[in-house]
């Protein structure tokens, strides 16, 4: 599976996803990019799965009309031992046939 990790993630959480194959918004130049941007930019690379803890995301994007998953993440702090905590969680969402649109994972 082809996953992008949002900005909004620390980007050590790549290595616990080290079964799929894992961008960052770094690694790809798309930091500061605007959410619809972004979601474009997904699609025309084949990505398969946008992982964020953008909340608003659902509510600010038609994500109808892009062919491809978004896990949003909740959490209380958005730091990496907060959010290792939630891979076993991440890595069986990833492990099954995702639907277009956004899941929630908590």
């Amino acid at each position: 599976m082809k996953v992008l990790l949002d900005e909004n993630l620390p980007e050590e959480l790549k290595t616990d996803l080290h079964l799929h194959e894992v961008y960052t918004t770094r690694e790809k130049n798309w930091k500061g990019k605007k959410n619809g941007e972004l979601l474009t930019l997904l699609v025309q690379e084949n990505f398969d799965v946008l992982l964020t803890s953008d909340k608003n995301l659902q509510y600010q994007q038609n994500l109808h009309k892009h062919p491809l998953s978004v896990l949003v993440i909740y959490t209380k702090q958005n730091t990496y031992p907060a959010i290792r905590k939630m891979v076993p969680l991440i890595l069986n969402f990833l492990g099954k046939e995702l639907k277009q649109g956004i899941s929630i994972i908590e």
